[in-house]
């Protein structure tokens, strides 16, 4: 042992110039354990040193975790398998879009690059790398410890279909939700009103506080509709169950607060996105319930029928050129264009898009999210995505004219490109074009169609009957827009001299509303000479392009919907409401 002391005593006196702490000396007399102690510091400062080394090499920048803070949300982005398996550590975080940094203790793993990839596409983050020694990767896989699973931060706190079966039975007619409400605790009662809104198909739960109590609203087919109302000391325990699903800040009630978490059933995973603002009488909280088969639709189920489905089914098949979808918020517009990428995404197709946010994921295609915090705008995603080679190109929405003119200089070198605008009608589209600075010599042979849109509840077909109550200036109207359709129309209509309408009783299928469902009315705007001409012009209205159109044979959104309520399919008042 002397013999062991003595030379561990000569390296340390010629190598203390290089340690990493200053001198590091053993003194003769010291006990046996104060000597191990001392040689595995030696050994440990010596494997930092080679560490140190390796990331020289490597040329990656180097760094010591022993006494580094490393969250469970970022150490649970490798299980414990992966971490042993790479020797790697994820150690910092910073969220979605934002970067991921991977401690590593072999920079020649073979399997480290696809798993860098697999995390950057994961996670919408960009990953970089750090060495360690296994030291270092030792101290920080203790971390592990503290988490007993992978983190759920990343998508929420799940709430299974078995749940939601439990309370199923309860969840037949929403107008009874109130009273079971009372009787549940806050977990539940927070699972019912989400297993009540998608028993109900709901688009969104509203959960206000007002003056004396919580008021429950539930979006269906557009229309909000009241179901429940809740005592006011019930609030703050509601607020602090969903924020705690989705990930939210407890403590912040002064500023708005966005979060999202999923929810998994049998067939389909339910994507909910929180927001959160502050009111008057305490924060107003809207969960958006985003179901995946939802946009598992063909233009057929959108309601595009006749003349003006082929008309668009050609200009889509086209190699290159605009194809925008117009109306307000809550439209559809989004869902049109996701069937319209349905049907072009083939194995020789490259489909890329540019979406605020992504809402519903796209086998095969590849979608990216704009994010104003690292100023990556649809501008600049748009010049970006363009050096990828795409053939299909989905712009989210088009509203400035950097985005405006870049997607139209696509269009005109060989890209298909789908966009939204916000306008009332396929016509207001181009004004709006021109009034961005948009050249009007290059908006004309860019566009190839424009959709204009809305949505109208369908009659429910379990309650449906004759409706005995119009009024006559309604049928009046009905006849003239119906008349109105030019008669060499593929899709004119045969006109009854007595017109018979439809609407919804109200039934147990329908939760009392006489609809359920919808399905939206269209004009198709196609370019032709005459509108060119108007376009070129650059100060045209969309008046003028209006009547252009419905010159060339375009039915309106007003007619559209006319044939669907001669049809069936939907109420004389529900067209009037949406398109009038």
């Amino acid at each position: 042992m002397n013999n062991e002391r003595e030379k561990i005593f000569m390296m340390n006196k010629d190598n203390q110039k290089d340690s990493l702490e200053g001198e590091f000396l053993l003194a003769p007399e010291e006990t046996e354990e104060k000597f191990e102690e001392k040689m595995k510091e030696l050994a440990s400062r010596e494997e930092e040193r080679q560490a140190k080394a390796s990331a020289a090499r490597a040329r990656i920048p180097y760094i010591y975790l022993a006494s580094f803070p490393i969250s469970a949300e970022s150490i649970s982005l490798l299980s414990p398998s992966d971490a042993k398996l790479l020797g790697a550590i994820a150690f910092f975080y910073s969220g979605r879009g934002g970067e991921i940094r991977l401690a590593i203790t072999d920079s020649k793993n073979s399997d480290l690059a696809s798993f860098i990839k697999k995390l950057e596409d994961e996670h919408d983050a960009r990953v970089h790398l750090y060495f360690i020694s296994r030291h270092s990767f030792e101290i920080a896989f203790r971390c592990y410890e503290h988490v007993p699973r992978k983190s759920e931060i990343l998508k929420g706190v799940k709430i299974t279909e078995k749940e939601l079966i439990k309370f199923r039975p309860l969840l037949g007619d929403f107008r009874e939700l109130q009273q079971h409400l009372y009787k549940q605790s806050t977990t539940e009662m927070v699972t019912i009103i989400i297993g009540g809104a998608i028993e109900a198909n709901a688009s969104d739960i509203h959960i206000e506080a007002e003056d004396e109590d919580v008021k429950i609203r539930y979006r269906l087919d557009g229309i909000l509709h009241d179901v429940a109302i809740l005592p006011k000391e019930k609030w703050k325990q509601i607020v602090s169950r969903i924020k705690l699903l989705s990930s939210l800040k407890l403590n912040i009630v002064s500023t708005p607060q966005d979060g999202r978490f999923t929810i998994f059933l049998e067939k389909e995973e339910i994507d909910v996105r929180v927001s959160t603002v502050p009111t008057t009488y305490g924060e107003s909280i809207v969960m958006r319930l985003l179901m995946s088969s939802a946009i598992l639709v063909e233009l057929e189920d959108l309601g595009l029928r006749g003349e003006a489905k082929e008309r668009l089914q050609n200009e889509i098949n086209k190699p290159n050129g605009m194809v925008i979808a117009t109306g307000p918020t809550g439209s559809g517009k989004t869902t049109t264009l996701y069937a319209v990428l349905r049907k072009l995404n083939t194995e020789e197709t490259k489909i890329m898009t540019l979406e605020n946010p992504i809402e519903y994921k796209l086998k095969g295609v590849n979608q990216s999210q704009v994010n104003s915090e690292t100023n990556y705008d649809f501008a600049k995603g748009l010049r970006s995505t363009l050096r990828q080679d795409p053939d299909v190109i989905m712009v989210g929405e088009i509203r400035d004219f950097e985005t405006a003119d870049t997607a139209i200089n696509a269009a005109l070198t060989g890209h298909l490109v789908l966009s939204t605008i916000h306008t009332n009608s396929a016509s207001g589209a181009i004004p709006r074009f021109l009034s961005m600075g948009v050249k009007p010599f290059l908006l004309s042979p860019a566009l190839n169609a424009i959709i204009g849109q809305r949505l109208v509840r369908k009659i429910c077909s379990s309650c449906k009957e004759q409706d005995l109550e119009i009024s006559e200036e309604k049928i009046k109207k009905a006849r003239e827009i119906l008349e109105s359709i030019p008669k060499d129309s593929k899709d004119r209509p045969d006109i009854p001299e007595h017109l018979i309408f439809f609407r919804g009783a109200g039934c147990e299928s329908c939760h009392g509303l006489g609809y359920k469902g919808r399905i939206g009315i269209f004009e198709i705007m196609i370019m032709n000479e005459e509108v060119n001409d108007l376009i070129a012009d650059g100060k045209v209205s969309e008046y003028e392009l209006q009547a252009a159109t419905i010159k060339y044979g375009m039915v309106t959104m007003m007619q559209d919907g006319m044939m669907k309520v001669l049809l069936g399919v939907t109420s004389l008042d529900e067209v009037f409401r949406v398109a009038d």
